[in-house]
C-alpha cells in the first residue's frame, strides 16, 4: 500500500515551522486545525502539492508534555533525497549548529541521523528512487539536493506480537532484509514511502506519547473503495478500527497494531487544492465547514504564526 503520511506532536508551531519549511525546505502545503482540538494547529508539509507518500504532518502543541521514544512506537522518521545529496545537506546542518550522525550504510543506502528543535529523531536517506520524485523547484533548497518526501519510518517493539504479520500479510509490504537486529519491509508500491523498518528491542522501556514523537503513520488506498476492503479485513482480524472519518482532505480509518501502534489507512484523494489553489497552498488558514462558523474565535485561540514567502533559490 505504501506510506501517505506521518503525523508526529511538536512543541512551538513557529519553531517547527521555520525547521521543515525554512530549513529542511519542505512546501507548508496545508495550515489548518486539528480536527478534534480545533483550538491547536495541524501544518501539513509535502512536495508541490502534497502527493500521498510525501506528507509530514504536526500537531503542535506548545508547553505540551514531552513524549519519550520507546518500544509500542514509530520512533525515526525517514526522508528520502536523491544520491549524491547528503554533502549539501551536511553543510547546511552545520550552518545551523544541528549535530548529525553519519552518513552510514544501511540496507546499500547511505543514512544522515539528526534530530528536529524537539528531538524527534529524524534521518536523510539517499536513495535512488528519490531521484525519480518530483522536487519542489520553488522552495529554499536547490531542487537537485531537495527532499523529495518519505522515505520510511522505524518502529520499536518489544518482540513482534504480530506487526511483521500485518505487514506482509495486510498491509502489502514484503520481508525485504535484515541487519543489526533491523528487519526491512517494503512496500510493492513504487514511489515514495515505502519503507517499514521494524526494529525489535526486548527488554527496552516503553515509549510515551508527547512532543517529539510520533503520533500515528497512515498507509495508501487509492479509492474509498479499497479503503472499505481493507477496512473489513482488519476488523476480521479481531482489531478495532474506527468507522471512516472525513478528514477533507482525505478519508481515513485508524487502528492500533498488534504491538500498540496507531496506524491510519488514508485515501488518496481528494488532496489539498479542493479549497485553495496550487500556487496558494499552505498561504492561508483553512477550516472545515464544521468550523466556519467559529473562524474568529479559533483565529484568536491560535497563536500568531510568520508564514514562509516565497524565497530565491539557495546556490550552496
Amino acid at each position: 500500500m505504501g506510506i501517505h503520511h506521518i503525523t508526529a506532536i511538536a512543541g512551538d508551531p513557529q519553531r517547527n515551522l521555520d525547521f521543515y519549511s525554512g530549513l529542511l525546505g519542505l512546501r507548508l502545503v496545508k495550515l489548518t486545525v486539528n480536527f478534534d482540538d480545533p483550538a491547536s494547529y495541524h501544518l501539513y508539509y509535502g512536495d508541490e502539492i502534497g502527493r500521498p507518500g510525501s506528507i509530514l504532518t504536526f500537531f503542535p502543541w506548545p508547553g505540551g508534555q514531552r513524549g519519550r521514544q520507546g518500544t509500542g512506537q514509530i520512533a525515526t522518521v525517514a526522508l528520502a533525497v536523491p544520491p549524491g545529496a547528503l554533502g549539501f545537506w551536511i553543510e547546511r546542518l552545520l550552518s545551523q549548529g544541528i549535530k548529525y550522525e553519519g552518513p552510514s550504510r544501511r540496507f546499500d543506502e547511505q543514512v544522515l541521523a539528526f534530530k528536529d528543535p524537539d528531538e524527534l529523531l529524524l534521518e536523510l536517506v539517499a536513495t535512488a528512487g528519490a531521484a525519480e520524485a518530483v522536487p519542489w523547484a520553488e522552495g529554499p533548497v536547490p531542487a537537485e539536493h531537495a527532499i523529495r518526501g518519505l522515505h520510511g519510518a522505524t518502529i520499536w517493539e518489544d518482540g513482534d506480537r504480530g506487526t511483521a504479520q500485518l505487514l506482509t500479510e495486510t498491509l502489502g509490504f514484503e520481508a525485504a532484509d535484515e541487519a543489526g537486529g533491523l528487519h526491512r519491509f517494503q512496500s510493492k508500491q513504487e514511489g515514495l514511502g515505502t519503507v517499514v523498518n521494524l526494529r525489535k528491542a526486548p527488554g527496552f522501556w516503553r515509549g510515551a506519547g508527547g512532543v517529539g514523537t510520533v503520533h500515528h503513520m497512515a498507509f495508501r488506498a487509492a479509492t474509498d473503495q479499497e479503503q472499505l476492503e481493507k477496512r473489513s479485513t482488519i476488523e476480521d482480524l479481531g482489531l478495532a478500527i474506527t468507522p471512516v472519518i472525513d478528514r477533507q482532505y482525505f478519508h481515513s480509518v485508524y487502528f492500533r497494531e498488534p504491538g500498540g501502534v496507531l496506524f491510519e489507512i488514508a485515501t488518496d484523494g481528494p488532496g489539498f487544492a479542493i479549497d485553495e489553489s496550487v500556487a496558494e497552498l499552505g498561504s492561508h488558514l483553512q477550516l472545515p465547514p464544521m468550523y466556519q462558523s467559529d473562524r474568529p474565535a479559533i483565529e484568536r485561540a491560535l497563536p500568531p504564526l510568520r508564514l514562509p514567502h516565497a524565497a530565491a533559490r539557495e546556490t550552496t
